[in-house]
């Protein structure tokens, strides 16, 4: 069975889709936000001529989901597949930003729920790379039980933690 990278996935709270070209000016909107990138290795992402470069990169990907808002149906984030591993039966989810309106932990969970519960159908461990310095996305994916197991360098060559997320270690998983 081949992996699919940008499949719709529905929850209570939010619905992930594939992203297209047309988000751009709304996914655009959320990230325009200077508090969003603040401990994120690339700062300036706020900027739309950064912000560009971010998206076609999403874009050329072919794993990224926009995250909707189920009850007024906004745009309100965005994450993404990539690395799928097939031999090392691993995938790794990242590139996630959210509105802050939507921050706490509730959105993030589901969106990260949602798409565990699918990479879990194809893959036994997902990882996560978070930068040293992002301190609010090391807490998010612990949060979700991610667990820390090393340090490299992210796609961008930023030093970065791994956690780590397999299916035969979490409870009660729905796939």
């Amino acid at each position: 069975m081949s992996f699919n990278l940008q499949p719709i996935l529905k929850g209570n709270l939010l619905e992930l889709r594939p992203l297209q070209p047309a988000d751009f000016d709304v996914l655009f909107g959320v990230a325009s936000d200077p508090l969003i990138w603040v401990q994120h290795p690339v700062k300036d992402r706020y900027k739309k001529e950064v912000f560009e470069i971010l998206f076609q990169e999403s874009m050329t990907s072919g794993g990224s989901l926009v995250a909707i808002d189920t009850q007024d149906g906004n745009v309100i984030g965005s994450s993404r597949y990539h690395g799928y591993a097939k031999e090392k039966s691993e995938i790794e989810i990242g590139w996630t930003f959210l509105s802050r309106s939507y921050w706490g932990g509730t959105y993030n969970k589901e969106m990260k729920q949602l798409m565990l519960d699918h990479a879990f159908k194809y893959v036994e461990s997902v990882i996560f790379v978070v930068g040293k310095e992002n301190l609010r996305s090391q807490k998010a994916v612990e949060k979700i039980g991610g667990i820390w197991i090393g340090s490299r360098p992210d796609a961008g060559g930023n030093d970065s933690y791994v956690y780590q997320i397999t299916k035969s270690k979490v409870l009660g998983w729905n796939s």
